[in-house]
């Protein structure tokens, strides 16, 4: 589906940010606009994080996984 573009460290910063986004999400007493965008925030670094993979990445040529030989 999409290629491998997110090393291990990447992966852990964006599963911890989006859990916490999560987190502030459902606990925080925010409202508006700013409640939605720990959702979105959150739903996205946990799914790039599980897929190995970002859009935007791959837009601009970043890679921080290590190349395959």
């Amino acid at each position: 589906m999409f290629k491998k573009n997110v090393g291990n460290i990447d992966r852990i910063i964006r599963a911890l940010v989006g859990i916490a986004a999560l987190a502030a999400f459902f606990m925080a007493s925010t409202t508006g606009v700013l409640h939605w965008v720990f959702l979105v925030v959150g739903v996205i670094g946990i799914a790039t994080a599980l897929m190995s993979s970002c859009p935007l990445y791959s837009i601009f040529g970043i890679r921080t996984c290590p190349a395959k030989d």
